[in-house]
């Protein structure tokens, strides 16, 4: 693309070596100097671990020609000092993330625009609402696209994923393959780093949707409030087009609407909303449930799936879809992988596997199964991600204590921690009869078969904290370890 094109809506502080721009082409655009080809251009990002700028004569040695920047080049390369060449162009930026974003959406001509891009975010809820509006919109014969943590899709087309949203120019390539390949809709889930590091800031969404905020990734975000801001961040650059859809029975739901430029849409358990749902009945099969008047029978359980229900029934009715064409396809809708995915033995036992890795994720899977068993024990497998917000571990442990009558503590993605000590954190929440009707086993395998062989007829084991995560990372590495595939062989014994 010519290079012009892409410096477009860049605010340019300072350049050199500039020449005229109509006559430089560039092929390739990446901010890991490992990529850079001839013809290519490189943005210096300083990011959370690395610094792009240190990177800056890699990347001319291996044929970057436009080298973006916002901080003051390293006069070294290695140890030896290297003198900027004539034929390099650079260009400073006040922030070169933004320009990322920008520039990846300009390379690959600003799809977001060509088709309807549908934004979730939140703390829990995101992959279910995201999914199920995937689901919705194919089963009505549209071609879509999804960008989930579990997978994305263009089509009927699957391709793996790494990051819950995607960095800027995969984000942009994703979407522009959709467009080419006729998708007119795309739901993603939108991550509270995506909004803070910009990787979503050139896109135009149709909509966006808010589930709920509750207590995460305060590791990276320190407090509960920039964690706030930056979720909020998604509603503040809706153009008035666009909808705003937020969860009301939330207590953050109404400040999302607070500067948005979109239309205002609410729903709610609870209050008088633009959406209603109403709980009528619910199983292990499924609820019974109201939407703004009608009753409708689902394949889900649980209040926070209503919730998710009704945000889904909402952003497809503003989509165009009508009210009876909506209710009926959400009636054939599956449960998400690892979202509440019950097994159920031979023996009279129920293993239930669902991603709730979150306090408040945590306590609604064990009240909606409380609610549910009319007989038997409840017993909670779960543990917490190492590297990740320590100050929830003990709060996990109460909630586990306070609503399972026997719970297993274990390991989730130690990474670079101790398991042992994550584990100890956990413990220290935990009072003495908590502790009690507690077993604590790091071996994550060892763990779920022991709570299943512990069980009883009509009782309900859930394991939770990985849900459709098949691996376990310890250090650096990811091991094959598949809750699901643990509780099948054990049934099979």
């Amino acid at each position: 693309m010519n290079l012009s094109k892409l410096l477009n809506n860049i605010n340019i502080l300072e350049h050199s070596n500039i020449r005229d721009i109509n006559d430089i082409d560039i092929s390739n655009i990446t901010f890991d100097s490992r990529d850079c080809t001839k013809n290519s251009m490189f943005i210096a990002v300083n990011g959370t671990e690395v610094d792009g700028h240190k990177f800056i004569a890699s990347a001319i040695d291996k044929g970057a020609e436009v080298i973006i920047y916002e901080e003051d080049i390293p006069a070294q390369k290695g140890n030896q000092e290297y003198i900027e060449e004539d034929n390099i162009v650079y260009i400073r930026v006040e922030n070169s993330r933004l320009a990322l974003a920008v520039i990846a959406a300009n390379f690959y001509d600003n799809p977001s625009y060509k088709l309807n891009l549908v934004g979730v975010t939140g703390t829990n809820g995101k992959t279910t609402i995201a999914t199920l509006l995937y689901q919705l919109f194919t089963s009505l014969g549209y071609e879509c696209g999804l960008i989930s943590t579990i997978a994305n899709y263009i089509g009927r087309d699957i391709y793996a994923t790494e990051h819950t949203t995607p960095d800027p120019i995969a984000l942009n390539k994703l979407i522009h393959n959709m467009v080419e390949k006729g998708c007119e809709y795309c739901f993603m889930e939108v991550s509270s780093h995506s909004l803070a590091q910009d990787r979503v800031s050139s896109l135009s969404f149709k909509g966006a949707i808010f589930t709920n905020l509750t207590h995460d990734h305060l590791d990276y975000h320190k407090t509960f409030a920039e964690y706030l801001r930056c979720k909020k961040l998604l509603f503040d650059h809706l153009d008035k087009g666009a909808f705003a859809i937020t969860n009301i029975d939330d207590k953050n739901g109404e400040v999302m609407l607070q500067n948005t430029k979109a239309s205002k849409y609410t729903y709610s358990l609870r209050a008088a909303a633009d959406f209603n749902v109403k709980i009528i009945e619910q199983t292990l099969d499924g609820n019974l449930l109201k939407i703004n008047g009608t009753e409708i029978w689902t394949r889900f359980i649980g209040k926070h799936n209503a919730h998710n229900l009704a945000a889904v029934y909402a952003a497809a009715t503003l989509l165009g879809v009508s009210k009876d064409e909506t209710l009926t396809a959400i009636s054939g809708l599956k449960a998400v992988s690892g979202r509440l995915e019950y097994i159920k033995g031979g023996d009279g036992i129920t293993a239930v596997v669902d991603y709730a890795h979150t306090p408040d994720a945590l306590e609604n899977v064990l009240t909606t199964l409380k609610g549910i068993k009319t007989k038997g024990n409840l017993i909670a497998v779960f543990g917490c991600g190492g590297n990740r917000d320590k100050t929830k571990r003990p709060e996990m442990g109460v909630i586990a204590a306070k609503y399972a009558d026997k719970v297993v503590v274990t390991s989730d993605n130690p990474r670079h921690e101790d398991p042992d000590l994550i584990i100890k954190d956990i413990k220290d929440g935990m009072d003495k009869d908590a502790r009690r009707k507690s077993l604590f086993i790091t071996n994550r395998k060892e763990a779920i078969r022991t709570a299943l062989t512990i069980a009883d007829k009509n009782d309900i084991v859930l394991i939770a904290g990985k849900g459709h995560e098949d691996y376990q990372i310890i250090g650096d590495t990811k091991y094959h370890l598949d809750d699901k595939e643990i509780i099948k062989e054990f049934f099979k014994d």
